[in-house]
């Protein structure tokens, strides 16, 4: 148990490094360069992914192992999370938010356009699911001791 808690520990506090590094690299592509929704997503979680991979990997599961097979596996693991993550976050709150009229409203407050509201609390909806399917596969498939 003490050992769980150190993973997750550890786990934490480079998640919310990249966390920050991702929410950043997002916002930027998305609102400051007008990328489209999944290539913004794509590459900040690409950038985000590298260093997660080697400070995860040395840091919080302590794997000494490197190879091409563990790189494949971390690679395959981060494109399922993000495809689930934002997969179902985009659609959710898409559905939930226009449904109710949320998007409308705010697009009239603050002057920005729906769908990019939308996007925005997709993006932020997104990356908690992200979170928490990251940290199972890394636990559990990608890091598991062999």
């Amino acid at each position: 148990m003490r050992k769980l808690f150190g993973e997750i520990l550890h786990f934490g506090i480079i998640g919310v490094l990249n966390t920050i590094l991702g929410l950043a690299l997002n916002m930027v592509f998305y609102n400051m360069l007008h990328w489209n929704f999944w290539v913004a997503t794509a590459v900040s979680y690409t950038i985000g992914s590298v260093f997660s991979y080697f400070a995860n990997k040395k840091l919080t599961f302590k794997v000494e192992e490197t190879s091409w097979q563990s790189v494949a596996r971390f690679a395959g693991h981060i494109i399922v999370c993000y495809l689930l993550a934002y997969g179902i976050a985009k659609p959710a709150v898409g559905s939930v938010m226009a449904g109710a009229g949320y998007s409308q409203a705010l697009s009239g407050k603050i002057g920005m356009e729906a769908k990019a509201i939308e996007e925005n609390v997709a993006i932020l909806f997104g990356t908690g699911l992200f979170i928490v399917f990251n940290f199972i596969g890394q636990k559990f498939f990608v890091f598991k001791k062999r």
